[in-house]
């Protein structure tokens, strides 16, 4: 179960050496990309990097890249058993987060990693993560209501918990666009601190990196897109500038163009799995925030002359679905209800109820064609892709699923 605290996490590590600088990032929605922009820069940049993040997409290991390249399994499993060894010889009954965060803290320092790109799992003050104290820059990306059980009921309460992350003498960089309640908590800390902050916005870093400005108009990217890259490419900066690195992030924006953040707003071929020529959209949206993104991007680019869209949809147990769906499903939608499958070191993860959830669709959001699979994902795929008849066709709700969706691919290979 997830128990927030760093006191395992500090005697599990402390024979470890952290011997590379790292890049620290919090938030709710976002940090998985600014992580995957940065450690992809700085990888461009001839810096040996690693990059942690959280929840792993298919394997366990394939959540710790080095010089953006999955580390390898043996080496994973290698490391995994010391630090559980460690573990069980301390005493500590840590956590699968904290043994993971371990793990990949002595990976980093193996493979002679100089700088680590390091995403917060949970919150921020007590996340495992935050044992780190060689940072050279922390970012906070957008915050929102999620984890309240663990976090607080307010965003003021969650964006406190988030800058716990911020140290005295490490310079940070905060999305701008987060509510004025989150920014100023994360202004009064940044005070208190006394540390060097940059308030992240598109035309800030348009200001600093002009390259920027083309690369948003060519990709045609999403504003919460063009913010994320925003804050990855400022954090980067300071970081060059601290590690007296003499590289110039704007020669480097070039390279975003080649960066993906698999499961974010993706469009990819099923064609292995059913008979579909048209690419879905498949998103790991599984917050009221992250889907009303996701709810903007369909509107814009899917419903054409009002046309109604197909869904495959899991949710988390424990989450209110209603903030998720209703910022994407519409009257005339066709919604396939499925459950993800066990997810490796979290067993406490379940997917919702499908026949629950059917049933609250077709009664809260007025859609009558609602069919529920359980957890036959490939049924619910198969499903959608004949009742969309090779038009618009989404996979959303959970990472969760998105995971599940790029795991029947592989075997497909």
């Amino acid at each position: 179960m997830i128990e927030l605290g760093l006191s395992r996490i500090s005697r599990l590590v402390q024979q470890s050496t952290l011997s590379w600088k790292a890049i620290h990032v919090a938030g709710t929605n976002g940090k998985g990309s600014i992580t995957s922009y940065v450690s992809g820069l700085l990888a461009a940049a001839g810096v040996r990097c690693g990059r942690f993040t959280s929840p792993h997409l298919i394997d366990r290991w394939d959540c710790i890249t080095v010089n953006e390249k999955v580390v390898e399994e043996s080496l994973f499993r290698q490391v995994e058993k010391q630090v559980k060894e460690r573990d069980q010889l301390l005493g500590l009954g840590s956590s699968e987060f904290e043994l993971l965060t371990a793990t990949a803290f002595e990976i980093f320092h193996q493979e002679n990693v100089e700088v680590g790109v390091v995403e917060v799992g949970m919150g921020g003050r007590l996340d495992a993560t935050n044992i780190l104290s060689n940072v050279l820059v922390s970012v906070i990306a957008k915050i929102g209501r999620d984890h309240e059980a663990f976090l607080g009921n307010s965003i003021q309460a969650i964006a406190k918990e988030k800058a716990g992350i911020l140290k005295t003498g490490v310079p940070c960089v905060v999305d701008g666009t987060n509510e004025t309640n989150v920014l100023r908590v994360l202004q009064s800390k940044i005070d208190e601190l006394g540390i060097n902050s940059t308030i992240a916005t598109p035309d800030v870093a348009i200001s600093r990196f002009p390259k920027l400005a083309s690369l948003f108009r060519d990709l045609d990217l999403e504003p919460h897109q063009q913010t994320n890259i925003s804050c990855a490419t400022l954090a980067l900066q300071k970081a060059f500038e601290r590690i007296q690195l003499q590289k110039n992030v704007d020669d480097l924006v070039p390279m975003l163009s080649d960066i993906r953040w698999p499961g974010r707003l993706q469009f990819l071929s099923i064609e292995s799995l059913v008979s579909r020529t048209n690419p879905v959209l498949l998103d790991g949206a599984h917050n009221g925030q992250s889907a009303a993104v996701l709810g903007r991007l369909v509107d814009r680019k899917l419903r054409q002359q009002s046309q109604s869209v197909t869904w495959v949809v899991s949710i988390s147990h424990g989450k209110l679905w209603s903030d998720i769906l209703e910022s994407l499903i519409r009257p005339g939608d066709k919604v396939a209800v499925t459950a993800f499958g066990p997810v490796e070191g979290m067993p406490w993860v379940k997917a919702t109820d499908t026949e629950m959830l059917a049933t609250e669709l077709r009664a809260a959001l007025g859609v009558s064609n609602v069919e529920s699979f359980g957890p036959d994902i490939h049924g619910a795929i198969s499903w959608a892709a004949s009742s969309a008849n090779e038009g618009p066709l989404v996979i959303a709700g959970s990472l969760y699923l998105v995971s599940d969706i790029f795991r029947l691919l592989r075997e497909k290979q």
